[in-house]
């Protein structure tokens, strides 16, 4: 097992740029409000690691295709996850399900995990996770894809009413639309200079 660092943070920087302005981060929000935080934060990882593992295995299977073959598919896919990110988003910031009150480890910890395991199936942050298992090793970017889901998903627990306050999440959506963009056209450059 090869670890890469330059992977490993490229991955999570990514990943936790195109999840902050998800529905994802909206929904641990507001289950973090009607039920135990740290409950919803096992619940919302778990499924964050189920949709990780089979990401990674679709990208190795991609891997196995010529190099230059993946390196197109990357920068189809980068190119598709920028135009979804800066295209704005629409209607994302206003999915407010109704959320009943649930006490207890095991309820509590199932509807965070459905909530988010349903959600995310094809989602973006999926989506781009393969394309960068890939590109860049299955354990290098499981490692980072991973801790940025669960970073943003404790980040929308703990001061989710912070960043919707201070900081325009149509603001972190272009950050991380202009950074798939460069990596889209990264990837068509190195097709020609390969």
């Amino acid at each position: 097992m090869h670890l890469d660092p330059l992977a490993i943070v490229t991955a999570f920087g990514l990943i936790f740029l195109a999840e902050l302005p998800d529905k994802t981060m909206f929904a641990s929000l507001a289950m973090g409000t009607r039920m135990r935080p740290l409950y919803v934060w096992f619940g919302t990882s778990s499924a964050f690691l189920v949709h990780v593992a089979i990401a990674v295995g679709a990208g190795g299977l991609i891997g196995l295709l010529p190099d230059w073959i993946v390196k197109l598919v990357s920068a189809v896919l980068f190119a598709f996850g920028a135009f979804m990110l800066l295209r704005g988003g629409a209607g994302d910031g206003d999915e407010e399900s109704e959320v009943k009150t649930v006490t207890g480890f095991w309820p509590v910890y199932s509807t965070a995990f459905m909530a988010v395991f349903i959600s995310e199936w094809g989602d973006l942050t999926q989506i781009t996770t393969a394309n960068l298992a890939a590109s860049n090793g299955t354990w290098s970017t499981a490692i980072g894809s991973l801790a940025a889901l669960m970073s943003v998903s404790a980040l929308a627990l703990l001061a989710g009413r912070f960043i919707a306050k201070r900081v325009p999440l149509s603001t972190v959506q272009r950050i991380g639309g202009l950074c798939m963009l460069g990596l889209a056209i990264w990837s068509v450059v190195e097709i020609f200079t390969a």
